[in-house]
């Protein structure tokens, strides 16, 4: 997929578990998970607004876009 989706990597760098940015951004842990692991189809700004607050990010810092290029380096690594 060409987005990547990186909210783990600041979960982690944020010492945050998935429970606590559901509570604080107001949606489910689920509808988070689908998020994270990038089987989400859509986000609305305001879902993205508020994690970048809990966050304390940039959207850029959310999600990244990997072209074909960087899929097939990826995989003959």
């Amino acid at each position: 997929m060409p987005i990547v989706v990186d909210i783990d990597v600041m979960l982690a760098r944020r010492k945050m578990s998935v429970g606590d940015l559901a509570d604080r951004v107001g949606i489910t842990p689920a509808n988070l998970a689908v998020l994270k692991n990038g089987r989400a189809k859509a986000v609305r700004f305001s879902t993205l607004e508020a994690l970048c607050a809990v966050l304390d990010c940039q959207p850029g810092d959310l999600l990244r876009f990997v072209g074909a290029q960087d899929e097939e380096l990826a995989d003959l690594s």
